[in-house]
């Protein structure tokens, strides 16, 4: 094994901004590791709100539905990607907790060309299907044109969008959430920019905002992509006799799928919700298009901390710091909670105005409905705020079947609601907005149920070991 004396010191150079969440106080260094991953979000998120706020004023409410309709298919799809990617991140760093730079090395080599290879794959199986997907998804007739023409040009930046979670994921890892965020801000800039420059001053249309996507994301993907290489010696470093290790290749990708189908699980629920939400008409999909950006964006910093709350578990989890993670635990239920409540205090006072940002006040359908999703929705932050951390948990012990189960829970009750509710009684589409909270509280109780249980084995190991070898 190739110990790291220091776990900042990765591959014999320093790491100045990494932060080491084996030690020293919980609280501050959540909070200084997860900033920068939630300023990262909030910068990818602003853009997306750009992005609405331009392709709604300059071009129309159609215009909204279309992109608002692919954007949810395109999270569906890149969130695969995203899923190996976190999975991975999980393992890199238990092995940095344990300071193993050999187990290190190999992981990353394994996992970066099994999510290539699921990238590529992706790309060539899903790709010619598009029209098909798109036909399932009830995609009005007058709007077929539009979703097609941004579909087919996003697409393309898949390659872009691997690369960098794929090394974000390894530098976060490492405790390096700054770099990544600095990648994510130049990339947001350039697709605000590039958006302003395509839609508003050459006229290309939705065309214009996919292709302003890609471009930012090619420059996030290439630059981290180089950077790492540049700082790392540990990606350029090559031992002799190092082959392909059939065994751990094998870790990886059970440990890698179970995540990247929890991801894919949650946003098909949500694409499955999108579809019924189509065939609603123009005017709730447009409401539902700027509402959930204005949701997305709400509980994001939430969900961040939930991710920096799994890659501290996967340190400690690594280095055996059993107690430090349950008093991590405790913290972040905490954090989260008081967030997500003042969260959901203030998108209810002020879900009009929010909404009167992407929509033209004369819409006043649309406006309406975007109004009762934010405030039946939006005042059960805390609900999915305890789920992220739950995600995290098992994912940061090496579990991630249990969150996709939580998954399952969640999104399955959503879909299961909304299907039968929302066609067939008057609620309509407040069938859907009201299920939204019910699969996250149903959810949070079993991940409760779940964590409790595993305290309780946990305990009890230490005393029959305590029993067998006594001080």
């Amino acid at each position: 094994m190739d110990s790291l004396e220091d776990t900042g010191n990765i591959g014999g150079e320093k790491q100045m901004k990494d932060i080491n969440l084996t030690e020293g106080p919980i609280f501050k260094k959540l909070i200084f590791f997860s900033l920068p991953m939630i300023a990262g979000n909030l910068l990818q998120q602003i853009y997306n709100l750009i992005d609405t706020l331009i392709v709604g004023k300059c071009i129309g409410f159609g215009a909204l539905a279309s992109v608002g309709s692919a954007y949810t298919l395109m999270i569906f799809i890149t969130s695969i990607i995203i899923g190996l990617c976190m999975g991975s991140g999980a393992f890199f760093a238990a092995d940095y907790g344990v300071a193993d730079e050999g187990r290190l090395r190999e992981d990353i080599r394994l996992s970066f060309w099994f999510i290539l290879s699921v990238s590529a794959a992706i790309y060539l199986v899903i790709y010619p299907g598009m029209q098909f997907i798109l036909n399932i998804l009830q995609t009005p007739y007058e709007l077929m044109e539009m979703t097609r023409e941004y579909v087919a040009v996003v697409f393309i930046g898949i390659i872009f969008l691997f690369l960098y979670n794929f090394f974000s994921y390894l530098l976060r890892a490492m405790g390096n959430s700054v770099v990544p965020l600095i990648f994510l801000a130049v990339s947001s800039v350039m697709n605000i920019v590039l958006d302003l420059v395509f839609v508003m001053g050459v006229g290309m249309g939705v065309g214009g905002a996919a292709w302003a996507t890609v471009i930012a994301q090619a420059v996030a993907g290439i630059g981290i992509t180089v950077y790492s290489w540049g700082k790392l010696p540990l990606l350029g470093s090559h031992r002799k006799g190092a082959g392909w290790n059939p065994q751990r290749l094998k870790e990886i990708i059970l440990n890698d799928l179970a995540t990247g189908i929890q991801q894919s699980v949650m946003n098909f629920g949500i694409l499955m919700i999108q579809g019924l939400v189509n065939s609603f008409g123009v005017v709730i999909m447009a409401a539902f298009a700027a509402a959930v950006k204005i949701d997305t964006i709400a509980y994001m910093p939430a969900q961040e901390f939930g991710n920096a709350y799994s890659l501290f578990v996967s340190q400690n989890h690594g280095a055996q710091k059993t107690e430090r993670i349950r008093r991590g635990t405790r913290i972040s239920i905490v954090t989260s909670a008081v967030f997500c409540v003042i969260i959901s205090c203030l998108i209810f006072l002020s879900a009009g105005n929010l909404m009167q940002l992407f929509v033209d006040a004369r819409e006043t359908g649309i406006l309406a409905e975007g109004v009762r999703y934010l405030r039946i929705e939006g005042a059960m932050y805390v609900g999915i705020g305890m789920l992220f951390l739950w995600y995290g948990y098992f994912r940061g012990i090496s579990k991630p079947h249990i969150s996709l189960l939580l998954t399952i829970i969640s999104l399955g009750t959503r879909v299961l609601l909304s299907y039968t509710l929302a066609p067939h009684t008057s609620l309509g589409v407040v069938a859907i907005w009201c299920s939204i909270p019910i699969g996250w509280f149903l959810a949070d109780v079993v991940g409760v149920l779940l964590y409790r249980k595993m305290l309780q084995m946990n305990f009890r190991c230490v005393r029959n070991d305590e029993k067998r070898n006594p001080p």
